[in-house]
């Protein structure tokens, strides 16, 4: 049965982080800057908590973090600030292992590791490391389960890509995966990509289309590449894959605030991220589909 996945917020106000702006931090003196970044992980760690309730109460069990929970932790201080809490971060991060929530994040897009420029490559490898920090600090396991997910970044740059990779710290190469996205990298040039360089490849159907020009999520191509996309997960049954619908049209790259078309073949994806702008609302719209999904399973085990 497929497992519906929650991105960072809920539409209500019940799971909401703090940040801070680096105008706002660094009009500060570094004592009060210290202050408000030890307030705001405390808080947001806090924030974390009611987040895996909400999902254990909601049977939700694929909980995407924001990239920025800990604002500013890719730099010295923050980590810094962050190791202090490290206690508090490993009794949070085994309340999701006891709980069965999966963690995964998906850091911004500045980070690039196919980019031209040494200084740009060097900030995204930094900024994964934070990622990779954090979940160390959470006690998840350096594996795809702990996914952290990137795009390819700049286009035609395959080679460079695939070399990077392979120097990556284990704590981000473990955890790695990569994304097909609109414009840079199709989903068969990104699996291409992903079966070189030995990382599990995360199928979006939506970019999928996007890139494509389709019409249809039930256009052949769909299902192709998501079992091509399961072909690069060592455990098939952690393949985790993206969902979203147009805002406007069916191939609008903006997010629709909800989900009202599904891919077939989806009913065959162990986890799917549920990326629309009503959250945990949309996750609730899909409750029907995936009840009739479940009742086939077991209409077809019975057979």
């Amino acid at each position: 049965m497929p497992h519906l996945g929650l991105v960072c917020i809920t539409a209500s106000k019940e799971v909401r982080y703090r940040t801070v702006t680096r105008t706002r931090l660094h009009a500060q003196s570094p004592e009060a800057q210290s202050k408000i970044l030890d307030d705001i992980y405390r808080d947001n760690i806090q924030t974390f908590d009611a987040a895996m309730r909400y999902c254990g109460q909601n049977g939700i069990s694929l909980y995407r973090l924001p990239s920025s929970i800990f604002p500013f932790a890719d730099t010295t201080e923050g980590l810094a600030i962050l190791q202090t809490l490290a206690p508090s971060l490993a009794r949070s991060g085994k309340r999701a292992l006891d709980a069965g929530i999966r963690l995964v994040m998906h850091p911004d897009q500045f980070v690039v590791l196919s980019s031209d420029s040494p200084e740009v490559v060097a900030n995204s490898i930094r900024i994964l490391q934070m990622h990779g920090d954090i979940m160390d600090l959470l006690g998840q396991p350096r594996s795809p389960w702990a996914l952290l997910e990137i795009h390819g970044g700049k286009a035609n740059r395959a080679d460079a890509l695939v070399k990077c990779i392979a120097t990556l710290p284990d704590a981000i190469r473990c955890r790695l995966g990569l994304e097909n996205d609109e414009y840079s990298y199709s989903a068969a040039a990104i699996h291409a990509i992903c079966m070189r360089s030995g990382v599990p490849m995360v199928f979006d159907a939506h970019h999928h289309i996007v890139h494509e020009d389709l019409s249809s999520y039930e256009h052949p191509s769909v299902e192709e590449m998501l079992l091509k996309a399961r072909e690069t997960w060592a455990e098939p049954l952690h393949q985790l894959v993206h969902i979203s619908n147009g805002r406007s049209g069916f191939n609008d790259r903006q997010h629709a605030d909800l989900i009202d078309t599904m891919p077939a073949c989806y009913a065959g994806a162990p986890w799917i991220e549920i990326e629309a702008k009503s959250k945990e609302v949309a996750i609730d719209g899909l409750r029907p589909w995936l009840e009739s999904v479940t009742n086939s399973m077991v209409s077809d085990a019975k057979l």
